[in-house]
């Protein structure tokens, strides 16, 4: 199979590992590699069917792109949003000393946009109320059993997600030997059901867009921002809920752990760009509170 590529010059330096670390879901997720030559590998599944992209620094604005499939055509065009050509940056000039250092110190953060709401929201979903290690687990497991081979020559163990169907087709004792429970496992079918409708958020206004995601049921305010900052690029997207957030972002704007309300307030003056913020604090190493909570308790539904 015979790879389309392009060296793609973008107007801003981007840093490609850091704008593409939040859609990986996992150090093994199937979906998501880098390799030792510092290449960042992606499946996806466009319209027009399933990709593999390998994706490369050359210099802070220059990227060679490269990728095989019936959907490469489609998955090449929509790299410069994948690295941030549409994350406007214009307006944000943070007053808070911490904000603008980890602004300065990473210049090629970029928010990116993939696009493709399913694949963003399925995971998500499997994310709600577990401990990450839980979800990705659930992840792998869903996708070695029911994801495609990834064309071309990716890296071993590679796959595609199913596309609506397919994630329809899974049977409920598929998603309870994966260690998915009944509820999160209706969530993911209510989300492929209306995955046409879904689809067409990109389109919309972020807002409006993490409203419709919401109509689904199952689909709360921390799934829909979740899915908004990697498919729909939201920079105001937070992800309220979050089991460690609040504490995080408290912990480096107020020097204390605070709830989400106070986080909210916290994080108010930033925006439109509050998940830009929460992710340079995150970078910045000041979002880390002393330990003292007791662990979330590793679910295992497969066995009720």
């Amino acid at each position: 199979m015979e790879a389309e590529g392009m060296l793609l010059e973008l107007a801003e330096a981007v840093d490609v590992r850091l704008t593409l670390a939040p859609l990986s879901r996992g150090r093994f997720d199937p979906t998501f590699q880098r390799t030792a030559d510092g290449a960042v590998w992606r499946t996806t599944r466009m319209p027009a069917g399933p990709a593999t992209c390998r994706i490369a620094q050359v210099s802070p604005c220059h990227v060679q792109v490269d990728a095989w499939g019936p959907g490469a055509s489609q998955a090449l065009a929509a790299t410069p949003d994948l690295l941030g050509a549409r994350d406007d940056l214009s307006g944000f000039a943070p007053r808070h000393e911490l904000v603008r250092t980890a602004h300065r110190r990473h210049p090629g953060l970029r928010l990116t946009r993939t696009g493709r709401v399913l694949e963003a929201l399925v995971p998500a979903v499997l994310e709600q109320r577990v401990i990450l290690r839980t979800a990705h687990d659930a992840w792998r497991w869903l996708l070695a059993r029911h994801g495609e081979e990834a064309p071309g020559p990716a890296p071993q163990g590679m796959r595609v997600v199913p596309d609506a169907r397919g994630w329809l087709a899974i049977p409920s004792w598929d998603f309870h030997r994966a260690g998915v429970d009944p509820r999160r496992a209706r969530t993911v079918r209510e989300c492929a059901s209306v995955a046409a409708r879904l689809e067409e958020a990109s389109a919309l206004e972020p807002a409006l867009a993490r409203a419709r995601l919401r109509l689904v049921p199952g689909v709360g305010v921390w799934t829909a921002a979740e899915t908004a900052q990697r498919a729909l690029g939201d920079p105001d997207a937070v992800s309220v809920g979050d089991y460690h957030l609040a504490d995080h972002v408290g912990w480096a704007l107020a020097g204390k752990r605070v709830d989400d309300e106070r986080m909210l307030e916290l994080l108010e003056p930033f925006r439109p760009h509050r998940q830009r913020v929460v992710r340079l604090l995150l970078l910045s190493g000041a979002a880390h509170a002393p330990r003292r909570g007791p662990r979330l308790a590793v679910q295992d539904h497969r066995g009720n």
